[in-house]
């Protein structure tokens, strides 16, 4: 059965609000509404055709009258955050993933108009470890890298969605497990992490990246709020890179430093505002993962058009990236960090 009226949550973001553009330009969608806390950016809003964007929070019981009062029958939510890509306040975030989730799929619960649901969930919720199988499948088990990060909020949404669907089985779900995305026009934490000029990395560990580029992951949304395709899918593109291939690509120069000192860098850059290298981040680049994805190319229907290595490649040549050359200026750099963060462990 085709949708008619879409509600996407998080159009703030990027995958959100390009979502929203691209719906709202689709001839057979009769209403497609854009909900966030702030406005789409000014160029989604310049692409977003008949589509209308609504200020509302969904962890406000308030969003239930908007789904009912507009009649909404497919909701798609990409409002979660498993990985920010800049410093960010835990407890709103954790508000935002946990309980939006919750008010959000209660009012779904209670709109008998509702007939969809599209998730936007992570990869990150299968872990990174040491014992972490080599590929997961959409059957493996969830084990977040930590019991009160990101990807802990991703595993219990996840919950609250087979919480729903067994009490309205009547629903079209779809829940869609992306690895990390990436791309020229993506704010990510891979992408911020990248870009820096000398890379921290773990001394003795080179971990396998699987990733996704924005553009695949944006088709994937779509054709799931345009088509039924009910399941649980990973998604990600073809093949993996290592962590050091990946650092060479981008021009960029790694800089391995013990474990025990790699927090206390994580808490630097987070002060200096460039990028939120937290403990599920420091075990991915540790440990790796991949997923299988032959159930989101044989049941859902789609083949990512960009494999990894793909993928990484256009987000070095749409950011600009050039080779770090200047040695003496990369060495002072190193020097300054591991100097700051020896400081940092000292003062525990």
């Amino acid at each position: 059965m085709a949708s008619n009226i879409v509600l996407v949550t998080g159009v703030a973001g990027d995958l959100g609000g390009k979502l929203l553009a691209r719906l709202g330009a689709h001839p057979d969608l009769e209403r497609v509404i854009g909900v966030d806390t702030a406005p789409p950016a000014k160029d989604v809003q310049q692409r977003m055709g008949r589509a209308e964007f609504v200020r509302a929070d969904i962890r406000n019981p308030l969003i239930a009258k908007v789904i009912s009062s507009a009649e909404v029958d497919t909701v798609v939510h990409t409002s979660c955050t498993a990985h920010p890509a800049g410093p960010s306040r835990r407890a709103a975030v954790k508000e935002v993933n946990v309980i939006g989730t919750m008010r959000l799929l209660a009012a779904c619960q209670r709109a008998p108009k509702v007939r969809k649901l599209v998730v936007k969930s992570s990869a990150a919720v299968y872990g990174a470890g040491a014992r972490s199988q080599a590929v997961f499948t959409e059957d493996s088990e969830l084990i977040p890298p930590s019991s009160s990060g990101y990807a802990k909020d991703a595993v219990e949404m996840e919950g609250y969605v087979r919480g729903l669907a067994r009490r309205r089985p009547d629903l079209t779900i779809t829940l869609a497990r992306f690895a990390n995305i990436i791309g020229p026009e993506v704010d990510t934490v891979l992408a911020r992490y990248f870009s820096l000029p000398v890379v921290p990395t773990v001394f003795g560990y080179d971990s396998r990246l699987q990733l996704l580029h924005g553009s695949d992951a944006l088709s994937v949304l779509e054709m799931a709020t345009l088509e039924d395709r009910p399941g649980v899918f990973n998604v990600a593109s073809e093949g993996v890179l290592t962590l050091s291939q990946a650092i060479r690509r981008a021009g960029r120069v790694g800089l391995p430093m013990p474990r025990g000192v790699v927090p206390s860098v994580g808490k630097l850059l987070r002060g200096a505002r460039l990028v939120d290298f937290s403990t599920d981040q420091v075990r991915l680049l540790n440990f790796g993962r991949a997923v299988d994805i032959t159930k989101l190319k044989k049941e859902f229907g789609y083949t990512p058009r960009w494999t990894t290595r793909e993928a990484f490649d256009d987000y070095v040549a749409g950011r600009g990236l050039r080779p770090v050359l200047d040695g003496g200026a990369l060495a002072g750099l190193a020097g300054k960090v591991l100097e700051a963060a020896a400081t940092g462990q000292a003062r525990r």
